[in-house]
């Protein structure tokens, strides 16, 4: 029987394990960090656990859903929401309790801030996707597929580039139109539930990796954590891990599932694989800041989450609405920008600005803290190149959020390339017997 190891114990690597251990395969993961979720966890600062990050689920992520209720995760563990988008002081937009698509027309014609030339443009667009199938001829930006489709003003400052922004995590004027049009489709286009907003009320680490550790722990799977693995050696047609207190041990497939920039190291003592090496080495990535914010616990937004449409501050969550302390505000500022050159003294500033914007005369915060993921996802471009699961090694598999999908980096292309490379295996497995 195949003996699987697994590099990488975020969101992708585990999804293959859990995958794997489902149909009986043995399979280690091996995990460097001490916590599990990879670029999705949660981490200590101060004494507190807070999340590296912002992250949120829609409805659509069906895969991710799926893997949630195989490891029976609570359904309490996401607050679940209508689709709806607060800009302060701007729009105030929230789906209707509708079928599709009137869900969507109901959201525009309640929001009192736009024209009608506004909404008409919004449903402009959706026509436009729809005719196109889906599907552009040639790759371009968000901003061109706006103006393509006749966008507004406020339209496009207060709906779409705030939406590109959050879901690619590339500026409008450099991130992929098809892409973009995926999520679209995915998310305002089908079932009313797909557009459902989820937004998880434990750490990350909580949501979906402990609750895979422990099933492979009861299925017969093995995750080693703190274990840092430094190479990939090929013997015969198995592999020997490098770095790891058990070289000795052989693995008939290996599945790397570690983030695009750790790839290189892992693969460079295999030479049939140095042209994947230098093709995953030229992606570039694009950051992601959250700010903390802790208040008195009586300090609360009128939502959970809110964007702004004129501040270097995208968004904001209440934290203490979805679970964490009350009081607790994350600040969140995706992609490159002017903010990028601040220091985390005023970038903590900008953020107690923004709240205050919304709850006037607001004391200091009485702890606050920035946490940056320079690379948080590869930069999502038109017709970006991306890498596949299989590699020239047939028996070695990739899995990451960075690989070949409709999804931009998301926790739902994470799990979805974990899957494939995890089939991947089987059917390998079931090819050799």
């Amino acid at each position: 029987m195949a003996r699987v190891a697994v590099i990488g114990g975020g969101y992708a690597g585990l999804s293959a394990a859990v995958e794997l251990a489902r149909a009986g395969v043995p399979v280690t993961v091996f995990e460097a960090s001490r916590t599990l979720g990879g670029r999705a966890r949660v981490v200590e600062k101060d004494g507190r656990r807070i999340d590296n990050g912002q992250h949120i689920l829609i409805g659509a992520y069906t895969e991710t859903l799926r893997m949630l209720r195989q490891l029976r995760v609570p359904t309490r563990n996401l607050l679940s929401m209508p689709f709806n988008l607060h800009v302060v002081g701007r729009l105030s937009l929230r789906a209707g309790n509708w079928p599709a698509p009137l869900h969507l027309a109901t959201a525009l014609l309640g929001a009192k801030e736009l024209s009608w030339a506004d909404r008409l443009s919004a449903l402009r667009l959706m026509r436009y996707i729809k005719r196109i199938k889906y599907t552009l001829n040639t790759d371009h930006s968000v901003s061109q597929l706006l103006s393509d489709s006749g966008q507004t003003d406020a339209m496009r400052e207060l709906m779409w580039e705030p939406l590109c922004i959050a879901a690619l995590n590339t500026p409008p004027h450099e991130a992929s139109a098809q892409v973009f049009i995926n999520v679209l489709r995915d998310a305002l286009t089908g079932s009313a539930s797909a557009s459902e907003m989820l937004i998880p009320r434990v750490d990350l680490s909580e949501l979906l990796p402990v609750p895979a550790a422990q099933f492979l722990a009861l299925n017969g799977g093995v995750v080693n954590i703190a274990t840092p693995i430094k190479g990939i050696e090929q013997d015969g047609e198995e592999f020997r891990l490098i770095g790891n207190p058990f070289e000795g041990e052989r693995f008939s497939q290996v599945i790397v599932a570690v983030a695009p920039y750790h790839v290189s190291d892992l693969l460079a003592p295999l030479p049939d694989l140095a042209l994947l090496r230098s093709q995953i080495d030229a992606m570039t990535h694009q950051p992601i800041t959250t700010i903390y914010l802790q208040y008195a616990e009586t300090v609360s937004l009128p939502e959970p989450m809110m964007a702004f449409a004129d501040s270097s501050i995208q968004w904001l969550f209440d934290r203490g609405q979805l679970g964490a302390d009350k009081g607790l505000i994350a600040a969140v500022i995706s992609a490159r920008g002017e903010h990028s050159n601040l220091s985390r003294e005023e970038l903590a500033l900008r953020a107690h600005e923004a709240v205050e914007r919304i709850v006037p005369r607001l004391a200091a915060p009485q702890w606050s803290t920035v946490i940056t993921e320079k690379r948080a996802t590869f930069a999502c471009g038109p017709a970006v190149w991306r890498p596949i699961a299989t590699t020239p090694l047939k028996n070695l598999l990739l899995a990451g959020d960075y690989l070949q999908s409709r999804y931009p980096a998301t926790i739902e292309a994470a799990v979805r390339s974990g899957l494939i490379a995890a089939r991947q295996v089987l059917r390998m497995t079931r090819q050799s017997d």
